[in-house]
């Protein structure tokens, strides 16, 4: 498998070559149109002329014919060669006349025809023109022009050259400096790889150290983000089993401890016996309690998506203050409700039972005797929102931010007391949010607490009514 270097460096050595290619061969070939196209204008004049000349001659013959070119422009040209309308030679600047001629372009030239060649051949730029002559409308012969023009086609050579040796000093250095730049951004890349592996390794307090404003360094920022969340979470995981660990063991122990009491003590009587069984089924069920509700915090962390329904919210409340009324008349705390029809939701009826569950429920717990509870549903075109007010020990403003916590309870003490595992408000901020809802918290006057659960209110087409 090639490297990023490799990979990078064999395609900058790519678009070098071709750049180079179009470097030597593009110059050289718009030189010799350029040339070509120079040669077809100067001959087709110079030709023209001379047949024009020409035809004004009563009897072309060699002393005649050369007679009148003495008088034009024949410099540069290598060859010139006059042809009767026979196509037998009558005048040939290097070479015999009165022989029929074989070349092509005069005999095209002889049907009416001008023919123009050039070529660039071992450098020298070598061209012909044949130019018919015509009298009284009749071709009377053909008058054929050759050149090899080594001069020029050595200048554009030298060129060539000089373009060429450009070319191979601007691939070395362009090479260089690709290789340079490439090593740059290897080694940036190579320290980001090590930073990763130094994270995956564990050490989630390791931050990159991040160089300059291009796109390697917005990765690296986007790294350390990504770090930072991983510390955070790993802390919290790390305080999540200390806390559930903490959480289990306590009932455990004491359901260790009174059963050793019981095993231990031989002489212990009967309403002993019953009354350590008696705490030990409560220890067990504050055990089957705390597990239940990890198990829900589990469900919700793995956000399992759940089919969302039509939930009546009234209903669901009327079915959460039936179920909590002998806790209520156990802790002597009223529970009162102002509850508007129509305050449908869409979400899971199990989530929503378990939301207005545990607010009541610790509404009842942390009240105080001949308290109050008051449990509010209302809508409007956007919103339905439920609240939830006691009149109870309320919530001291340094810990508001903190109770949506796993494991974080106001009064420890108390909350033991009560049964608390310190997981209820985190399920419900965890649910309210898997459905799309907000919750707030806030003091209750003159004493107490208030929760406010808010949560969109779904359109006809979504719940079909």
């Amino acid at each position: 498998m090639h490297s990023l270097r490799f990979k990078f460096i064999s395609f900058i050595s790519a678009l070098l070559i071709v750049l180079l290619l179009l470097l030597c061969t593009f110059p050289l070939k718009s030189s010799r149109d350029a040339v070509f196209e120079e040669k077809r204008s100067s001959m087709t004049g110079r030709g023209a002329v001379m047949a024009s000349s020409l035809s004004g001659l009563d009897k072309m013959g060699k002393e005649s014919i050369a007679e009148v070119l003495r008088f034009l422009d024949v410099s540069g040209l290598s060859r010139i060669i006059v042809a009767d309308k026979n196509g037998t030679i009558i005048y040939d600047g290097a070479g015999p006349v009165g022989i029929r001629t074989d070349n092509e372009d005069i005999i095209t030239a002889l049907s009416g025809k001008t023919v123009f060649r050039s070529k660039f051949e071992n450098s020298v730029f070598i061209s012909s023109y044949a130019q018919p002559i015509s009298a009284g409308g009749d071709i009377t012969g053909v008058v054929y022009l050759s050149e090899y023009d080594r001069e020029r086609a050595q200048i554009i050579m030298a060129v060539q050259s000089e373009v060429s040796a450009i070319a191979i000093f601007i691939a070395i250095a362009a090479l260089i400096l690709a290789g340079t730049f490439v090593m740059f951004i290897m080694r940036r890349i190579r320290a980001l790889v090590k930073s990763m592996q130094v994270v995956a390794d564990g050490d989630y307090g390791y931050r990159h150290e991040v160089k300059g404003q291009d796109e390697i360094s917005e990765l690296g920022k986007e790294f350390n983000h990504l770090t930072e969340r991983l510390e955070t979470t790993e802390k919290q995981r790390r305080q999540f089993v200390s806390d559930a660990s903490h959480e289990l063991k306590t009932p455990l122990a004491s359901i260790r401890l009174l059963s050793d009491s019981i095993v231990q003590n031989e002489n212990v009587d009967a309403e002993t016996v019953r009354e350590f069984v008696t705490d030990i089924g409560n220890e067990a069920q504050r055990l089957q309690r705390t597990t239940e509700k990890l198990l829900d915090l589990s469900r919700l962390d793995d956000d399992v998506q759940v089919v969302p329904e039509p939930v009546d919210m009234k209903q669901v409340t009327l079915d959460v203050v039936s179920v909590l009324r002998p806790l209520a008349k156990e802790r002597e705390v009223k529970i009162k409700c102002e509850l508007e029809e129509g305050c449908v939701i869409m979400a899971n009826s199990d989530d929503a039972f378990h939301i207005i569950f545990n607010l009541a429920e610790n509404a009842i717990k942390y009240n105080i005797p001949g308290g109050s509870v008051l449990l509010s549903l209302k809508g409007d075109e956007e919103t339905i929102k439920l609240t939830v007010a006691d009149t109870g020990i309320g919530i001291p403003e340094e810990d508001r931010l903190n109770i949506f916590a796993r494991f974080y309870r106001v009064d420890k003490a108390r909350s033991r007391e009560a049964g608390g595992s310190g997981l209820g408000l985190s399920i419900v901020h965890d649910a309210v949010q898997a459905h799309g809802g907000s919750i707030a918290v806030g003091a209750n006057k003159p004493q107490g607490s208030k929760f406010i659960v808010s949560f969109p209110r779904p359109t006809s087409e979504e719940t079909g009514i």
